[in-house]
């Protein structure tokens, strides 16, 4: 597993990343999400508020996608 640093860096020059958010914090994630130039895949979300997640995809400014399919 990466780190959120580690993911941060690649996705502030562009890299697309798909993460398992239950492995992560809501304020990993929102710094992630606001450093993203391109699109990042939230899974395993079955655990976060709606809440969390509209202020993740909210830093992300269009680049957050959160797969509720499972």
């Amino acid at each position: 597993m990466r780190s959120a640093l580690e993911i941060k860096k690649i996705v502030s020059v562009g890299g697309g990343v798909i993460i398992d958010a239950s492995q992560y914090s809501t304020v990993d994630l929102k710094s992630i999400a606001a450093n993203a130039k391109a699109n990042i895949v939230l899974k395993n979300t079955e655990e976060m508020s709606t809440m969390d997640l509209r202020s993740i995809a909210s830093a992300g400014k269009g680049h957050v996608i959160i797969d509720l399919t499972e």
